[in-house]
């Protein structure tokens, strides 16, 4: 078994808003080992990004307040300074950013963005940083590698700024990359490709990687565990065989049954009822519950810890005590 890369424990990320104080990460604890791919999935809103950037340091520090500790190697990195960060980003933990346009400097040609960090953190000369940035262009499917050296973001489609992007969280061989919906502007073609470099890029260089997507169907091509967050909390995890055979909490179950099969013919797809809750608008209780269909009385007023189950599996849900209960998967999917 390898080391923990990263463990996140209690960590807690809350904006200032004219309401006040209000937490969009709650309290979650994980850890990633070395080499080891975790996919982390959920609906929009219920804070996966927010955990990203906060690992990365990159909540605005003047609006924001991030608690706990995020220890990468050893380090708190919740305390490193913003000199230690800019240090660790790009080199040791890089990522692809969910939107290329807003993460991409208008001013700097492509090949200046892409080079830099090899130029900062490597020390390579302008030649052979060039060298590599051509390779790595060239491996994300970008066939005019070259040419687009010396263009600008505005001049690329944002599936090409998508690989850019990709092409320069990798391109120091990090030991952790943090991938937010890193294939969502892209083709089938271009995804698989891009999904197969990250595979060997943790297969040769035993990258760790941090998987943040609603695609399910990635998850289970690419991970090992999974982290299912809803409301800004950590409502299941596990190996990925684990849930995807027997899926506990309600919302993980939702989230499985929303997945299309092209095995079976139906009129209409599932989809899970209601919306994520806004952060901070519920107090008590669980924050899945108004839309729950396994609801009970306890469930409006008490917010239920995580439960550990034999074969390392927790789900925050009062249908499980002490580790037992009974499984609901096979009834949601005999009753769909």
């Amino acid at each position: 078994m390898e080391s923990p890369i990263i463990e996140v424990n209690s960590l807690q990320t809350s904006f200032q808003t004219d309401d006040g104080e209000v937490p969009v990460v709650n309290s979650i604890s994980f850890h990633i080992n070395r080499g080891e791919v975790l996919g982390i999935v959920g609906e929009s809103g219920c804070g996966k990004s927010v955990t990203s950037l906060s690992i990365m340091g990159l909540v605005p520090a003047n609006t924001s307040k991030v608690q706990g500790q995020i220890r990468f190697k050893g380090e708190n990195l919740a305390t490193a300074s913003e000199a230690r960060m800019r240090k660790i980003r790009g080199n040791e933990i890089a990522m692809i950013f969910q939107e290329p346009m807003t993460s991409l400097n208008p001013l700097f040609t492509i090949g200046e963005q892409l080079t830099e960090s090899l130029r900062i953190h490597r020390k390579w000369n302008k030649k052979q940083a060039r060298a590599r940035a051509i390779e790595m262009m060239k491996l994300v499917g970008l066939g005019r590698a070259e040419s687009l050296m010396d263009e600008y973001p505005h001049q690329l489609s944002g599936g090409m700024r998508q690989r850019v992007m990709i092409a320069m969280a990798m391109i120091c061989e990090p030991e952790l990359l943090i991938a937010d919906e890193p294939t969502t502007a892209l083709d089938v073609t271009i995804q698989a490709q891009i999904l197969e470099l990250m595979k060997k890029l943790n297969q040769e260089t035993k990258t760790a990687i941090m998987m943040i997507t609603h695609d399910l169907g990635v998850v289970a091509e690419m991970c090992q565990r999974m982290v299912v967050m809803y409301a800004g909390k950590i409502v299941e995890e596990g190996d990925v065989s684990a849930i995807f055979q027997n899926p506990k909490h309600p919302y993980t179950v939702g989230l499985i049954q929303s997945v299309p099969d092209m095995r079976e013919k139906k009129e209409r797809l599932y989809s899970i009822p209601g919306q994520v809750p806004k952060p901070g608008s519920q107090k008590l209780g669980c924050p899945f519950a108004p839309r729950c269909s396994h609801v009970m009385d306890r469930c409006l007023s008490e917010a239920p810890p995580l439960q550990l189950f034999n074969n390392g599996q927790k789900v925050r849900c009062w249908l499980y005590e002490d580790g037992k209960g009974a499984d609901i998967y096979d009834a949601a999917i005999s009753s769909s």
